[in-house]
């Protein structure tokens, strides 16, 4: 698709061909070095079970890439594997029970409002708060994280020092809502 132009020895211009534009436009300028390739003397002769060693034993040599374990935790990368975690618990979680409450009259369960009301008066004080915040955690942590991914779109807060703040913020605020909706 794309023309490539010389002048000499030296590569001038990265050109469209005409049908996309009407006069070509130069897109960068580069040095033209012709490349060739060549069989060492040593590999000439070589068996292929012999060549797969050879590759073999090559790749040990090669370096591997690091692992997670070797970085300092940022809050960053923690937030945003947050985010998409607690999304994923939601969705299965929202999924799960309404798949549940689809299939509930076909094998006879009870998954009325009133049936799980009920059930869940019927819980000490100390599990009603335990449910109530585990639900309440990631719903609160992915809805204030999701108004500070709407505050990025609009093109604000995006240097380092403001992705920080806004992510203390999140912190602070799914602390509170979560303890708050979990209390009522």
């Amino acid at each position: 698709m794309f023309m490539f132009t010389r002048s000499s020895a030296r590569f001038t211009a990265l050109t469209l061909p005409k049908p996309f534009f009407i006069a070509r436009v130069p897109l960068m300028a580069a040095q033209f070095r012709p490349i060739t390739t060549s069989t060492s003397t040593s590999t000439q002769n070589v068996s292929p079970d012999n060549a797969y060693s050879i590759l073999v034993a090559q790749r040990k040599q090669r370096p591997i890439s690091p692992h997670l374990s070797i970085y300092r935790p940022q809050l960053t990368w923690c937030g945003s594997a947050a985010n998409r975690i607690t999304g994923s618990l939601l969705s299965v979680g929202a999924y799960s029970f309404f798949a549940a409450y689809a299939v509930a009259p076909a094998f006879g369960w009870h998954l009325d409002s009133t049936t799980i009301a009920a059930a869940f008066s019927g819980l000490p004080a100390a599990a009603k708060f335990g449910i109530k915040f585990a639900v309440a955690l990631p719903f609160s942590y992915h809805s204030w994280n999701g108004i500070r991914h709407l505050l990025w779109d609009t093109g604000r807060a995006l240097d380092i020092k403001d992705v920080y703040r806004t992510g203390y913020v999140v912190l602070g605020l799914t602390t509170v809502s979560t303890i708050y909706l979990a209390t009522l």
